[in-house]
């Protein structure tokens, strides 16, 4: 089956097959994932699936630029990945008593963001290998090489676990990369905000993200909760170690959600 989308100069864009967003509705406590930066629902959709079956209500959206072309990203910028993540986090809470964020990648920057935002309606953040700091040379460069470079080499399929790929881009549009580090600096400046629970999963052997990040969080944000991921590369959701991800998150729902969950 084919999915089309209008994109956001106004083509018809066809979808990748298996990058759609997923929805789930079931109990009172809801969960919103966050895909990362050229990725898709993909990458978190057995997460989500897992989450749905222990009766969370699940929302995963996908966000603009992704899942159909590298070139059609390069019109899209990081305020456009947060709005669609913020108006599914707000469809959220009008269908459930309690919310949960969490993300894999930039998707663990957006859902942070959101946490620091909208403080106590967030209930508890989850991440995975986040991403909120410019450690990569290269970005540094990025706002002077959009005008004349329109993509690098991609970061996608960081996976350790034979057999399987990550559904994203091979390229990565540098004009998108260029609004990042705007993000970085504006979720770093506000981390203290991040007063709700946090769970953080990081992979000690990630091709993608730098240690930079989760030592930020470590340094700054001393109730996180930390646990290393021994098994997996950056695209975690996806690999080894991806049932303790699983189930590791479910309880810290369960524990601090205030209402029980709903089993399907």
């Amino acid at each position: 089956m084919n999915y089309y989308h209008a994109d956001v100069v106004g083509a018809v864009m066809p979808l990748m097959s298996g990058a759609e967003p997923y929805h789930h509705e079931a109990g009172p406590v809801g969960v919103l994932l966050c895909h990362g930066f050229t990725g898709t629902p993909q990458s978190l959709r057995p997460w989500g699936e897992f989450l749905a079956g222990h009766g969370l209500s699940v929302s995963l959206p996908r966000q603009p630029g992704h899942g159909t072309t590298w070139q059609e990203m390069n019109h899209t910028r990081w305020e456009d990945w947060y709005a669609e993540v913020e108006k599914a986090f707000q469809d959220l809470l009008g269908r459930c008593s309690e919310v949960f964020v969490a993300g894999l990648s930039l998707g663990g920057c957006l859902a942070l963001r959101l946490a620091e935002v909208h403080g106590p309606a967030v209930k508890g953040v989850v991440v995975v290998n986040p991403s909120i700091a410019l450690d990569v040379p290269l970005l540094r460069l990025a706002p002077l090489l959009k005008w004349f470079l329109p993509s690098v080499p991609g970061v996608a399929n960081d996976v350790k676990k034979p057999g399987v790929r990550e559904l994203a881009y091979s390229r990565t549009p540098v004009k998108a990369a260029a609004s990042l580090p705007r993000l970085w600096s504006l979720v770093q400046a506000d981390l203290t905000k991040v007063t709700q629970p946090l769970l953080v999963y990081h992979s000690t052997d990630d091709h993608v993200v730098k240690p930079t990040s989760v030592g930020i969080l470590r340094k700054v944000l001393k109730h996180a909760t930390i646990e290393e991921l021994s098994d997996s590369y950056h695209v975690a959701t996806l690999d080894n170690d991806a049932d303790r991800i699983f189930a590791g998150s479910l309880d810290f729902i369960r524990t601090h959600a205030s209402v029980p969950l709903q089993r399907d």
